[in-house]
């Protein structure tokens, strides 16, 4: 199972966010600070960005998983 990250708005702050974490990772002035850090993580962990803007609604999704190029199907 993959695990999604999130960027959320919190007040006055733009956070990253698990998807099962109910408390956020780390809070960021802006929300290009958040997606920075975010994609490192997601690169690392081979997960997805889920960018949310002010209003809650999904903005973005980015994967950072390893698709094979060759893959029969």
């Amino acid at each position: 199972m993959r695990k999604n990250k999130h960027i959320d708005k919190y007040p006055n702050r733009w956070a990253v966010v698990g998807t099962c974490i109910q408390q956020a990772t780390k809070l960021n002035a802006t929300q290009k600070e958040a997606e920075n850090i975010l994609i490192k993580i997601a690169t690392n962990q081979k997960s997805e960005v889920i960018t949310h803007g002010r209003d809650g609604k999904v903005l973005e999704m980015n994967s950072y998983v390893n698709h094979p190029r060759n893959a029969k199907g």
